[in-house]
């Protein structure tokens, strides 16, 4: 994991978590953003992605990977003795869901964005049975996912640099779609089970990856006390890259620097 910190007095802490197939260096603009505006900022990347073991990479063994991953970042973040919130995008949002509903954390707040809980366009039922089969013969055996930069977002500048991106995960196993499967219906399964924190869901009018109508039923069907849910009309699944994403930064900052002013925090 990574830490970038503020000058000065820090007001929280933001724990980044990443989606499928990307790593930290895609969120630099973000983390620059948090940064300024006066935030340490906490990001790594996911096993079998980014600068992990490249031997693995597009693979897992079980979603409990990532959770794992995720617990150690916010036991990092509790060092710094400020309050913290986690950003979780698309799978990254889930994998965040997915602590909340094992574990109590102490945290100020969560931000999720396009959070993967459910896809647009899913496996036909022919390779869908298929997976089960492989899942058990050959977990490891790798696919093309079949997405593209241009589904994520409408921003050409981040379609050149993905374009030349080595660390970006083209391929993924088998077993790595069957947990993805799992770990979504778990999230609806055990929705009751979520912490109760603070939480602000966002999503992508125009979303090409992640299906905003299963966001928008687990966000109305959970039960955290303090809820805010936000669709950005028009853009894509990766909001924090779209053109607007100055206004959608302001947005989240302004989420967060009001969860600050209800501790009693001064920003």
């Amino acid at each position: 994991m990574w830490k970038w910190e503020a000058e000065g007095d820090a007001k929280a802490v933001i724990i980044i978590v990443h989606g499928a197939f990307e790593h930290h260096g895609r969120y630099s603009w973000l983390i620059r953003m948090w940064r300024l505006a006066g935030y340490h900022v906490l990001m790594g990347d996911l096993p079998g992605q980014g600068m992990t073991s490249r031997s693995r990479r597009g693979h897992i063994d079980s979603f409990d990977e990532y959770i794992i991953e995720l617990k150690k970042w916010v036991q990092e973040a509790y060092k710094y003795q400020l309050p913290i919130f986690i950003l979780g995008h698309s799978m990254g949002g889930l994998v965040t869901i997915r602590l909340l509903q094992e574990e109590e954390l102490n945290v100020a707040g969560v931000i999720l964005s396009s959070p993967c809980l459910g896809l647009v366009k899913s496996p036909s039922r022919f390779l869908n049975s298929l997976s089960y089969l492989l899942n058990i013969a050959w977990p490891t055996y790798r696919m093309n996912s079949g997405l593209t930069a241009q589904m994520a977002t409408r921003n050409k500048e981040v379609w050149e640099t993905d374009a030349n991106d080595t660390l970006y995960v083209k391929k993924i196993s088998v077993r790595w779609y069957r947990e993805l499967a799992k770990s979504i219906k778990i999230a609806f399964e055990k929705i009751q089970e979520v912490q109760d924190v603070p939480l602000l869901v966002m999503q992508g009018g125009d979303d090409k990856i992640v299906d905003k109508i299963l966001v928008r039923e687990w966000f109305n069907a959970s039960i955290v006390s303090e809820k805010l849910y936000k669709e950005w009309p028009d853009l894509y699944h990766e909001i924090f890259n779209e053109p607007e994403r100055d206004a959608v930064f302001e947005y989240t900052k302004g989420f967060v620097e009001n969860r600050l002013r209800i501790l009693g925090y001064v920003v």
